[in-house]
């Protein structure tokens, strides 16, 4: 496989992790335990991830000069993404979350922005490697469609996490050549119940003609996979104990994409990913920066590698 180059244009956050015994409803006050820091926001853990699984991936993002930034700046280093598109602002602080997680490792988080918000697009440069260019929606939508454009422009495929969802105006969508959204995102984008497998995949096959390809994930029941012209794929799940979701959507992204840029086909690459993101959830947070391609390709061997099926 060739040489991979991506560039990854997002956010980071400072991500304040909580266990709970259950997620808080409206008005509750819950007593919580094993509080830790995290180095997260959507971009950095797909950046983090893909460098992982063996791309040479550069982060475009912006944080505060704080404790927060600095961090943040480490944490990037150490995983091997090139840090020298990360932009800097002294009045806004770097962004942050905090992430309930309960029992059976489902969570809920709320973030704040800050500095992720400041990305200023035209100071970007894409690498002359970058095959790849991944976006998500935690930083201005003007910021993804400039980015969008500019990958066009050079050749490079566009993908999209459209995560958080949110209203996709037709010339970003038009620009986007692989659109990734978990289930309740699918729903969103898709203005139909994605309940099962069985009803998802004569949905997905019938929708609009833009992006050019849309992956759905669902977790445990696998994913969706339909390019514009065939038919649409179900990838089964693989079957583990789950630790915590948390971060499981951007291990997919980044594993998914670092296969795609070394040039591998996307049905063997969806495996792959689906693999990493069934590793990470099965792994303790503590252990997860050891979750790389060696460590999947060990995983598929001992787990085989599921069938798809069309429709």
């Amino acid at each position: 496989m060739a040489e991979a180059g991506i560039l990854v244009v997002g956010a980071l956050h400072l991500d304040i992790l909580i266990d709970a015994p259950h997620l808080p409803r409206a008005d509750e006050t819950v007593m919580g335990s094993n509080a830790r820091y995290v180095c997260g926001g959507k971009g950095g853990n797909q950046a983090a991830a893909a460098a992982r699984h063996g791309a040479h991936v550069t982060m475009a993002a912006c944080v505060g000069s704080d404790g927060f930034g600095a961090t943040l700046t480490e944490h990037l280093h150490a995983a091997g993404v090139g840090t020298d598109q990360l932009q800097r602002v002294d009045d806004t602080p770097s962004g942050m979350s905090v992430a309930i997680i309960d029992p059976a490792g489902d969570y809920g988080a709320v973030v704040a922005s800050g500095a992720n918000q400041r990305l200023n697009a035209s100071a970007i440069r894409l690498p002359g490697d970058a095959r790849f260019v991944i976006a998500q929606n935690e930083i201005p939508e003007a910021v993804n469609l400039e980015v969008a454009r500019m990958a066009r422009r050079a050749g490079a495929r566009f993908v999209l996490n459209a995560a958080p969802m949110r209203q996709l105006p037709r010339e970003l969508l038009e620009l986007v050549d692989v659109l990734i959204v978990n289930r309740l995102e699918g729903e969103e984008f898709l203005g139909a119940e994605l309940s099962t497998v069985s009803e998802a995949l004569p949905i997905v096959a019938d929708r609009p003609a833009s992006p050019a390809q849309l992956i759905v994930t669902m977790g445990g029941d696998g994913l969706i996979h339909h390019r514009i012209g065939d038919s649409a794929n179900h990838v089964p799940a693989f079957a583990v104990d789950i630790v915590s979701t948390h971060g499981a959507g951007d291990a997919f992204v980044g594993a998914l994409c670092a296969r795609l840029a070394k040039g591998e086909e996307m049905a063997s690459a969806l495996i792959h990913a689906q693999a990493a993101a069934a590793l990470l959830v099965s792994t303790a947070e503590v252990e997860r920066a050891s979750i790389d391609a060696d460590a999947v390709e060990r995983f598929l061997r001992e787990s085989g590698r599921p069938q798809a099926e069309s429709r």
